[in-house]
């Protein structure tokens, strides 16, 4: 029985230290996932961390790239600012400052002496005209002429006799007939010819004319040529366009809804639709009070003041007609950028101070730890270099004026925040260029 006692004794201490040696394992197995999923955890915080600060909404400029693109900062600020009303029209000029240059009588021209653009004054030669008529008017002008100076010596040689009671009635009275007859052929061929320009008071047989002056009729520029020399024209055919641009004006339309803002005296700040890049200025004059049938508008008359240089009747304008001063929140316009057609400040984020801080804390924190179980082990502290992080906030742009911009914030953002004032285009672009590299 001996010899089993102790086989089986052999058995049992084989078993325990297989049991002693397996439980080891496990223990030690436990520890190294214990310390895997530490490392996963903190793995996956930094990752969270990162991600954080990689929001498509945020971007972070360190102080030496911010002195480089030259941002500065600056506030919100309560502004009083001129709102305005955009709106399309044409430039005008009145009526009775455009008039045409015509021959009282059809002729042939003879010559032109203007050409477009040329600036004209009233009683200016512009062309000439040449018809046989003028040369048969004057010569009957200088005939009736001559018969009612023999009209007025019979007229007065009768009255003479029929105050001595020496001669009929009949007679005074036919020669006064005569007379008058005579007189109002020569005053009606008289008007006549000084329409056409010939100086009847200076006319004698020696300088009749078949070529007479076609003159302009106001001070202005010419506008339209509409003949050629050699060309025959009918009697009040234009010859030439003439306008004058002192009383140059400006037909705005404007809809119902935005009536109520207009008034006389308001002052319009306008550009050419076409060529925008010079701006000019303008005063509400009037106010139309039927509507334009083709558009349902209103007309809003102005005067153009300054020089009308370069502007033409019928050009096409953009005009932004100041309203009253209001006392809004603004930004200077440079604070303003736009992407994808939307308008956005930028802010320096506030949340970025805070992880700033609690990274600081937690990184002094670890430290303390790692000194409390190393006391033998010194390490150098790794040098972060500090950054700002800014965010892109949506705004609503309003009224322009004096270098600010009206904004309405989209989204709330904490009070006194910080705004960039100059540099935000920069600042788009760098986060622009971050969003491109994640995509890639």
């Amino acid at each position: 029985m001996k010899p089993k006692v102790h086989e089986f004794k052999n058995i049992k201490n084989i078993l325990m230290s297989k049991n002693i040696i397996f439980i080891a394992a496990l223990a030690t197995s436990l520890a190294f996932a214990s310390c895997n999923s530490n490392k996963t955890e903190t793995h996956g915080e930094e990752t969270e961390h990162h991600d954080e600060h990689e929001n498509d909404n945020t971007t972070t400029l360190t102080a030496e790239q911010m002195k480089s693109i030259k941002i500065e900062l600056g506030s919100i600020e309560k502004k009083q600012l001129t709102a305005s009303l955009k709106a399309n029209g044409l430039l005008r000029v009145p009526n009775n400052n455009k008039a045409n240059a015509t021959a009282m009588f059809g002729g042939v021209i003879k010559s032109i002496l203007v050409q477009t653009g040329n600036t004209v004054s009233k009683g200016q030669v512009i062309a000439t005209i040449s018809n046989n008529t003028f040369i048969t008017m004057q010569e009957e002008f200088l005939s009736v002429s001559s018969k009612a100076e023999l009209a007025q010596l019979e007229f007065d040689r009768q009255k003479e006799l029929q105050q001595g009671n020496a001669g009929a009635l009949k007679n005074l009275q036919s020669a006064d007939a005569e007379l008058k007859t005579l007189k109002a052929r020569k005053a009606s061929l008289q008007k006549q010819l000084e329409l056409i320009g010939i100086n009847t008071a200076s006319l004698t047989s020696e300088n009749i004319q078949s070529i007479v002056n076609i003159t302009s009729p106001i001070n202005g520029t010419i506008s339209n040529v509409m003949v050629n020399i050699g060309s025959y024209v009918d009697a009040n055919n234009p010859i030439a366009e003439i306008v004058d641009n002192s009383q140059l004006h400006l037909d705005l339309y404007v809809y119902e809804k935005d009536l109520q803002k207009l008034k006389v005296g308001q002052t319009i700040h306008f550009t050419l639709t076409n060529n925008p890049g010079k701006e000019y200025d303008a005063d509400v004059y009037a106010i139309s009070n039927t509507f334009e049938p083709s558009t349902k508008a209103i007309a809003v008359h102005a005067m153009v003041k300054g020089n009308k240089q370069g502007l033409i009747d019928g050009m096409s304008i953009t005009a932004l007609v100041s309203l009253e001063n209001a006392t809004v929140d603004a930004v200077p316009t440079n604070a303003i950028v736009n992407h994808e057609g939307l308008d956005y400040i930028f802010i320096v984020s506030d949340a970025h101070k805070e992880e700033e801080h609690h990274s600081e804390a937690e990184t002094a924190e670890h430290a303390h730890d790692e000194h409390g179980h190393h006391h033998s082990e010194k390490e150098e502290p790794e040098h972060k270099e500090e950054g700002t992080t800014f965010e892109k906030i949506p705004i609503r742009k309003g009224t322009t004026d004096i270098g600010y911009s009206e904004i309405t914030l989209l989204k709330e953002i904490p009070a006194k925040s910080k705004v960039v004032v100059n540099g935000a285009f920069f600042i788009l672009a760098k986060m622009n260029n971050k969003g491109e590299a994640h995509a890639h």
